[in-house]
């Protein structure tokens, strides 16, 4: 793998300047927003581009309803499915590009100041986000997630056909104008979202693979307790906003099916915790790359460290038990103490490493975006009062 490296490295792909290291600034989707400004290179413009969002994905529902079928507004403005989507996941998609852009370029630049890679590592690191770049801008992408979204619509037509959406449907089940720009429109500015989001992570996760095979310097005795690379376990949180916008979608469609269909908050208990499974899986899962790395650090600390504790230990006991008569004064002040006692705490921090770099703030902001969520879900089942109620005993 070095030698493939060293032979790709150019002096074009080296030290890439920390405000080009970018996940999102990159695409036809973001060249599109760049050329009409939209999107500049110095600004997120994220209320600019949430309420043009909204324009597009919500507001014609709106207006086509009103012109076409107005006495079914009000069954538009209750159905929560297409407003979850497109008024609260399709906006925290776009926020959540902010976040994954701005997680993903400090764990960048602390990578460069921290002093966990050698130049020669440094220089490779920048080959892989050079790539990453490429890839980024490439088309292929970002082609494939429309031709996938639409590539479903004989689904997505199917699924409107028995739904209780008056605004959308006639009675004998045809689509009406809103029905048809919710499916080929809408539905298109969400899960295009969702999907550009899913294939930016692809790119972190493929950078962190490759980051985690390189030389990285990391120290047993390190205060993280992970060598060095705890600030790694911050990255989950870069996904955490595409976490929240899915359980908002799918949360939508549980509480349609409890008002609607007649099911009930047990027959979600599974599929609750599938998914919670599968967001730990797909925001903590890469970090399980630098799990055989971090425990070769610890079993080598603890040998290279033991064997300097059990010689420190024994001099110690030499002249402090063996041969300590007539020194018995001189112990208090004496240096060897101090020193034993900041030693025993390094090699504690080195027996409590963790090989998982795994924050728990990331991990309990995760969980979060997942249950949050879900509490229009609940709420469809058991009255608020007594969700509060039960929340107010719960702390006592």
């Amino acid at each position: 793998m070095t030698s493939n490296a060293n032979s790709s490295l150019r002096p074009e792909d080296t030290q890439v300047p920390v405000d080009d290291v970018s996940l999102i600034r990159g695409g036809p989707f973001y060249r599109v927003q760049h050329a009409t400004r939209l999107f500049p290179s110095d600004r997120w413009n994220l209320g600019r581009r949430i309420t043009l969002a909204i324009a597009i994905g919500w507001l014609p529902l709106l207006l086509m309803t009103a012109m076409f079928h107005p006495q079914s507004v009000r069954s538009l403005f209750s159905d929560y499915r297409v407003n979850a989507r497109m008024l609260i996941a399709v906006p925290v998609l776009l926020i959540g590009q902010v976040v994954m852009e701005t997680r993903f370029r400090m764990i960048v630049q602390h990578l460069r100041q921290a002093g966990l890679l050698e130049t020669k590592s440094l220089a490779h690191m920048d080959v892989i986000i050079a790539n990453l770049g490429r890839w980024r801008d490439a088309i292929w992408p970002e082609l494939a997630i429309v031709l996938a979204v639409y590539s479903n619509i004989a689904l997505i037509y199917s699924a409107h056909m028995h739904e209780n959406r008056p605004w959308a449907l006639t009675p004998e089940g045809h689509l009406l104008p809103a029905g048809w720009y919710y499916a080929f429109v809408s539905q298109l500015l969400y899960r295009f979202l969702f999907g550009l989001s899913l294939w930016k992570w692809l790119l972190w996760c493929y950078f962190l693979f490759r980051l985690a095979r390189l030389n990285l310097l990391l120290v047993p005795t390190h205060p993280d307790r992970h060598a060095g690379i705890g600030f790694l376990g911050l990255s989950p949180m870069g996904i955490a906003p595409v976490t929240f916008a899915a359980a908002t979608a799918i949360g939508a469609n549980w509480r349609y099916d409890i008002l609607y269909e007649g099911a009930h908050l047990a027959d979600f208990k599974l599929y609750a915790v599938v998914l919670l499974v599968i967001v730990i899986i797909v925001a903590i899962g890469p970090l399980i790359f630098f799990v055989p790395k971090l425990s070769a650090v610890r079993r080598n600390g603890i040998l290279q460290y033991g064997i300097l504790g059990q010689l420190h230990s024994m001099d110690f006991h030499r002249k402090w038990i063996v041969d300590r008569a007539g020194h018995e004064e001189e112990f208090l002040a004496a240096p060897e103490v101090s020193t034993l006692t900041d030693y025993g705490s390094s090699y504690e921090n080195i027996e409590k490493m963790q090989p998982f770099p795994v924050d728990k703030g990331a991990f309990l902001a995760l969980a979060i975006s997942v249950a949050l969520p879900m509490f229009p879900t609940v709420l469809a089942e058991i009255p608020l009062a007594q969700v509060l109620k039960g929340l107010l005993e719960a702390v006592k």
